[in-house]
């Protein structure tokens, strides 16, 4: 899959304006991540292993900065 703006993009549950990331998982395995205030940007885009390694640093805290 190309990058596509029709691609199946979600946004958290907990975005509460129109600053938020969009992720759409791709058949393949693969996600694209976008701005969801510049979509014509194009996306980074993660392979399955990349991505899975990624959540998994996030649920440990991996990414809690200065807390």
């Amino acid at each position: 899959m190309t990058q596509d703006s029709a691609a199946p993009y979600r946004t958290s549950s907990y975005c509460r304006d129109a600053s938020c990331v969009e992720v759409a998982s791709l058949p393949n395995g693969d996600v694209y991540v976008r701005d969801s205030k510049d979509r014509a940007a194009p996306p980074h885009r993660f392979d399955a292993q990349e991505w899975s390694d990624f959540v998994r640093g996030v649920k440990a805290g991996e990414f809690d900065f200065g807390r």
